[in-house]
């Protein structure tokens, strides 16, 4: 075994304050309205990590529940990744502090199968890497080639940096990332609690009878479609072969508008979601 080289305090270097995570810039990370569609594929991946899952699922903080405030849920999520992508340091900070009155409530009990805080960074890490990587996954679906950079990737640790995690905690290259993200889901065993809740978020069943009869098998169809096969097989669920062909139908179209329309079009539902969070600061109005 070879040891550990040790440093000496004063040459070490210093981790990166508060107030400096906050004015971080993450001006190579465009973000795309198609995004959108695949936020369910990746609230399965987030939630696939057994603490991250039987977080939400045990959660007393019931206005975060995605199954009973699918809508509200959705704009808060959206809300975090205006501010974390094009936000300035003023809004993250704002928007930290309400994001953490509602996860300091999340914590395990007695009673929980596993252990986990929702302020835990190492939990906020693969909540942002799962962000990340769905950001690349759209990239390379719909956007320009070249976009997805080392430059992008280190602009992203906004991501995570945003809330608790350290800005050293961020892998330090699209490589380490990969390796990170290899040995956590090799390591993942869904919760089949959390499996059961996660499906009725992709067949839509938590909507209603009505909605899910007539929109599940796309909404199922779009986010088996974004989320990558391991995942799949963690939820025993697997596109048929007229979802695959609706899948790739549909990735045909939206390829083409992605790429012929505007980055300041592309980004203004995250422009105006952030104008609403100032809004809701200026009137003083909840934030989440």
């Amino acid at each position: 075994m070879t040891a550990t080289a040790h440093v000496p305090a004063d040459q070490r270097q210093p981790r990166m304050s508060r107030a400096e995570m906050d004015a971080l810039p993450s001006h190579d990370v465009p973000l795309y309205t198609a995004a959108l569609l695949a936020g369910p594929a990746n609230v399965i991946m987030q939630l696939a990590n057994a603490p991250v899952g039987r977080g939400v699922v045990e959660s007393k903080v019931e206005s975060g529940n995605i199954l009973k405030h699918p809508i509200k849920r959705t704009r808060t999520t959206l809300t975090y990744l205006s501010v974390a992508s094009i936000g300035t340091a003023a809004d993250r900070k704002a928007y930290r502090e309400a994001i953490n009155s509602a996860h300091r409530q999340v914590h395990s009990t007695h009673e929980s199968p596993v252990k986990y805080n929702a302020m835990d960074p190492q939990l906020q890490l693969w909540v942002a890497a799962c962000l990340y990587r769905g950001w690349e996954d759209v990239a390379r679906l719909y956007g320009r080639k070249g976009v997805i950079t080392e430059q992008a990737y280190r602009d992203a640790v906004t991501i995570g940096a945003t809330l608790q995690m350290p800005y050293e905690m961020w892998p330090a290259t699209r490589a380490d990332f990969q390796k990170y993200w290899d040995e956590t889901v090799a390591g993942i065993e869904m919760d089949p609690e959390v499996r059961t809740y996660l499906t009725k978020l992709a067949k839509l069943q938590f909507a209603g009878k009505v909605p899910s009869m007539l929109l599940g098998w796309y909404a199922e169809a779009l986010t088996l479609g974004y989320l990558p096969s391991e995942f799949r097989d963690m939820m025993r669920l697997h596109p048929t072969a007229s979802q695959e062909r609706f899948f790739q139908a549909h990735n045909v179209v939206l390829r083409i508008a992605t790429r012929i329309t505007p980055r300041p079009i592309q980004e203004l539902p995250f422009k105006l979601l952030l104008a609403d969070l100032r809004r809701r600061i200026r009137t003083g109005q909840p934030l989440i």
